[in-house]
């Protein structure tokens, strides 16, 4: 005779990241992280019923147009329109469908529509960079959007950041978020950028960048770029602890 099921509330565990995926909290040329990063040792905290329940972040919780930005004005943006798509998957490779996916990121000329970024690229009225859709049962995920242009910033002399995507990634609740970066493919400018460079593995830089699809660009209207988010695992993606510009 089959044991009675329990009706424990069965909480998730944390898995031990890969040493090296992630970056130091204290990164010397991501000058950043002088000012923001933790002076005392984290303290874990265990996910218990708040954590794992709620909200639901089903499609009724989108606009028609919230993953196509390029949609979202009267007129067309400028720049190259890009389609970016992949899958939300955990740590053994299933998909973590019906969760929230945001994006965020600059305009083709490198500027973010944001009271803080005032260097002297224009400002795209029919863009305004932000997005979001839910994943499938398969934990696909897709957006159109416009190429990000590169863009100057403070942290050192001559500083550019590579053209990059923000991702803020959910799983059943809003504490378990987690916010990472997708790049581009030869982007000229990994070099001398210390955010992609802070994350110590080599494997794990280059999976923060995302692949050329040729069988998703769609002729004379996108090109198509794939990026897979792994949120626990060998294969994991990068997050990172705070947001960035």
């Amino acid at each position: 005779m089959a044991a009675p099921a329990s009706d424990k509330l069965i909480l998730p565990r944390y898995r031990r990241d890969p040493e090296g995926t992630h970056p130091p909290l204290a990164s010397p040329g991501y000058g950043s992280t002088k000012l923001r990063h933790p002076k005392q040792p984290l303290v874990l905290l265990p996910q218990k019923l708040t954590e794992v329940t709620g909200p639901l972040l089903g499609p009724g919780r989108l606009g028609e147009h919230d993953n196509d930005l390029t949609v979202q004005h009267d007129g067309e943006p400028q720049g190259q329109r890009i389609i970016v798509h992949g899958r939300l998957l955990d740590g053994d490779g299933r998909p973590i469908p019906d969760s929230l996916i945001e994006i965020w990121q600059a305009n083709a000329g490198g500027r973010y529509r944001h009271v803080n970024d005032n260097w002297p690229s224009p400002i795209d009225p029919n863009f305004t960079g932000a997005g979001r859709t839910v994943t499938d049962s398969e934990g696909r995920y897709e957006f159109t959007t416009i190429k990000p242009g590169a863009y100057p910033w403070r942290n050192h002399d001559n500083a550019w950041r590579p053209a990059h995507i923000h991702f803020s990634v959910f799983g059943q609740a809003f504490p378990q978020r987690l916010v990472t970066q997708m790049y581009f493919p030869d982007d000229p400018l990994f070099f001398q950028d210390p955010i992609f460079n802070s994350v110590p593995d080599e494997k794990a830089r280059q999976r923060m960048i995302s692949r050329y699809d040729h069988d998703r660009t769609t002729d004379h209207w996108a090109l198509g770029f794939e990026w897979d988010i792994v949120v626990r695992g060998q294969e994991q993606s990068v997050f990172e602890d705070e947001e960035d510009e």
